[in-house]
């Protein structure tokens, strides 16, 4: 009580006391702090009940008004009494030792306001930016501390200050040798520094900046400590240093201390107080992406951010429930990482283990931007120990394992995170993941050396229908990332030879195109009893081929473009007249999807444009023709889902074919070729997409025989599936329709794509 009394008394006083220079007020605010310490013999009293926090403020803003009335960059004697009596040491030296009880916090407080206030660049001094190194380590050392926040403010503003000027990063790197030995040269160090008048000599030599003159904050010393030699110095110099890490809490987050800012941010970021956690997580998302490379492999290399954010991946994913509906992985809202706040009383849609996956999922969001905000060797570093440390340890036993409801979890989430990362470096380690970095022709024999690569494709044709169509889902959307491995892994590199085709040299009689625009060589559908004409349904994808350029000499087989109409009809005259049902309902036309198919077909080429892909197929000449084809562990499955899509569910099919629509989209010559042209001279043993399809009509021609009624029976399961027609009695053979219905689909589909492509190949 008789302290507030005198902090108010000396209020009054200094209000009616006539106005100092600023110098000597700023002198006489600072002797008062120091004279407390002196004079005072109650060291328990809160600093609160001081004056020390009135001074600190007093002496802030003096500095402030200071640099205002001062010309830009132009240090004031203020500042310069500041830096040449080294105030900000002696005041680290009271934070530490937390005398009187709350000083750490005033401190902390005084260091944040001088750096956030003043526009001039301090950082760069010695005795700036070695107090504040000091300070750091003294920031995270206990969780839930009454200091944390302000430990928070304080580590955010000189992240902030080095985002500013990337450059001062390294006077906070240390060397590895001066964190040894201070290890070993802790019980030199005396704990009696602040007991007396000798506490306020801070550390008085300044090797690294000899010019400047070294001084003392101590009102009794300031005139004798300009006369101490420079040995003198050194020997302070290096008692402070050893004395900066004989806290043994210091040495409690990783063995090599180099970047004590990062530790202390990563302690704060296992604060059970949100807030913080989330501030230091912004503090390190600054940190990571400062330009400096010394830092960025200090930061890998001597700090356990890899190790925390793959720690904290792999425990948020293993407390994830054994069993998720896949839909609400898949449906559960966007996750920022600083707004998981979520509070299963409030939510509607609430499902037993949302918490743990919105907290999983936002963690993963954080390390996905780090990693996208850092500096390249950082985001490297960063990314292949979460692929070693989570993916491989932690998802791949999980995906590998044989209970079906294990397999349909992991893969659901797999398939989240896959289309949930936006980082290209962790995009590629989660690509080398799944796919493997192999990128050499399959054999059949070899298809397992990747094996997860092998069961995700084996699970594409599993027995369960969920897990087959949620492997399906993961790899669509896998196809949609901007890496070119992941189609060239999947695909590509079993065309790149061409040895799919026989290469039979064209005679000058088959380079002559005929008078009816038939191509030397090519099947002429319309006399294949396995087509029929257009159907009356299609006068609008007339109108469209209408447009396509007429049959000349210039576009011959070998040069791997047929015609574009007669492709167009290919796969639009594959379904027989009567198994088709889609010119019965409105709207649901072969130039329905041409709309869907620029815009697709756009999407793709922008993703592709910087891989360089040939414009027109390998010369055969150039290919390994007789190399024995393997279209690869992927299309196998593929095309084999596809050969029974008569005999598979409605959703199967939906996903087998929207795979292969989307694998048609990319604008690779070799994969035209392959999955779009039904010219092309198969070598013997091999299949195509085509190929593939004509045998299922082959197969569907024979079954509609045996089926009574088979095509109201097809016209009204597509009106039920349109929602055109209530649910009705069961309808005999209701997969070989719904097959029938996608297969026709599908086949408009293909031929509205072929048609982009062409188009936007012959646009200049």
């Amino acid at each position: 009580m008789f302290s507030k009394f005198t902090s108010i008394l000396q209020h009054a006083v200094e209000a009616l006391a006539p106005s100092l220079p600023l110098q000597e007020d700023f002198v006489y605010h600072w002797k008062a702090i120091t004279h407390y310490y002196i004079e005072t013999s109650d060291d328990k009293a809160p600093v609160t009940d001081t004056n020390i926090p009135s001074h600190l403020e007093q002496m802030l803003d003096i500095l402030v008004q200071e640099e205002n009335e001062r010309e830009s960059g132009e240090t004031g004697p203020c500042m310069e009494y500041l830096l040449h009596h080294k105030i900000l040491e002696t005041l680290y030296t009271l934070g530490k030792a937390d005398c009187p009880p709350g000083m750490k916090q005033q401190v902390l407080a005084f260091y944040t306001k001088l750096l956030g206030r003043i526009r001039q660049p301090l950082l760069p001094h010695i005795n700036v930016h070695r107090p504040v190194q000091k300070l750091i380590r003294l920031c995270g050392e206990v969780l839930a501390t009454p200091t944390e926040n302000e430990e928070i403010q304080f580590l955010c503003i000189v992240c902030a200050k080095l985002k500013q000027d990337p450059y001062l990063v390294n006077f906070f790197l240390e060397s590895k040798l001066k964190a040894m030995a201070s290890k070993e040269s802790t019980n030199l160090i005396t704990e009696d520094m602040l007991k007396g008048q000798d506490s306020l000599a801070p550390d008085t030599g300044q090797p690294m900046q000899p010019e400047e003159t070294p001084g003392t904050a101590g009102a009794e010393h300031m005139e004798k400590e300009d006369e101490l030699p420079q040995q003198a110095d050194d020997l302070s110099f290096s008692l402070d240093e050893l004395n900066v890490t004989s806290s043994p809490e210091s040495s409690t987050v990783c063995p090599n201390q180099d970047y004590n800012l990062v530790n202390s941010l990563l302690n704060l970021t296992k604060s059970p107080d949100g807030r913080i956690a989330v501030k230091a997580c912004e503090g390190l998302m600054l940190l990571v992406s400062l330009p400096e490379p010394a830092a960025a492999k200090c930061l890998t290399q001597s700090t356990c951010l890899c190790e925390l954010l793959t720690d904290r991946l792999a425990s948020l994913y293993r407390a994830l429930p054994q069993s998720l509906d896949p839909l609400d992985i898949e449906t559960v809202e966007a996750i920022n990482w600083g707004l998981d706040s979520y509070s299963h009383k409030e939510d509607a849609s609430a499902f037993p283990g949302k918490r743990a996956l919105i907290s999983f999922l936002s963690w993963f969001d954080y390390c996905d931007q780090l990693i996208k905000e850092a500096q390249k060797i950082a985001a490297v570093a960063m990314a292949k120990a979460v692929r070693e440390r989570f993916f491989v340890d932690v998802m791949e036993p999980q995906l590998m394992q044989t209970s079906e409801i294990g397999i349909l979890t992991s893969t659901a989430l797999l398939h989240r995170i896959v289309r949930q990362v936006t980082s290209d470096v962790l995009l590629q380690e989660l690509v080398y993941f799944v796919l493997g970095e192999h990128r050499e022709p399959e054999t059949l024999p070899n298809i397992n050396r990747h094996p997860l690569r092998h069961r995700l494709i084996e699970h594409c044709d599993h027995i369960s229908d969920e897990i087959s169509i949620m492997t399906l889902r993961m790899f669509e959307h896998l196809l949609q990332k901007p890496h070119e491995h992941i189609l060239y892994n999947l695909v590509l590199r079993n065309l790149e030879e061409r040895n799919y085709t026989e290469y039979k040299p064209l005679c000058q009689e088959d380079k002559d195109v005929v008078e009816n625009g038939q191509i030397a060589g090519a099947i002429d559908l319309e006399e294949d009893p396995l087509f029929t004409d257009l159907s009356p349904d299609n006068t609008g994808a007339q109108e469209w081929l209408s447009v396509s350029p007429p049959v000349s000499p210039e576009h011959p087989k070998n040069d791997g473009k047929t015609e574009v109409h007669k492709i167009v009809n290919s796969f639009l005259c594959l379904v027989p007249d009567e198994a088709k049902s889609s010119y019965h309902v409105e709207g649901t036309g072969y130039d329905t999807y041409l709309r869907d198919a620029h815009r697709q077909f756009r999407d793709y080429c922008l993703i592709c444009l910087r891989w360089e892909w040939p414009g027109s197929p390998r010369s055969l000449e150039k290919c390994n023709l007789e190399a024995s084809f393997f279209e690869g562990h992927f299309l196998k499955v593929l095309f084999d889902r596809m050969g029974r899509i008569l005999d598979q569910p409605y959703d199967v099919n939906l996903q087998v074919t929207s795979v292969l629509s989307k694998l048609s989209l990319f604008p690779h010559p070799h994969i035209h070729e392959y999955l779009l042209d039904p010219y092309i001279n198969l070598a013997s043993g091999c299949r195509s997409l085509f190929s593939v399809i004509v045998r299922v009509v082959g197969d569907l021609m024979v079954r509609i025989q045996r089926i009574p009624d088979f095509t109201p029976k097809l016209l009204l399961v597509r009106k039920r599936l349109l929602g055109l027609e209530p649910e009705g009695p069961v309808i005999d053979h209701m997969t070989l329709l719904e097959g029938v219905i996608v297969l026709e689909e599908f086949c408009k589909e293909l031929a509205a794509i072929a048609f982009v492509k062409y188009h936007a190949s012959s646009t200049p």
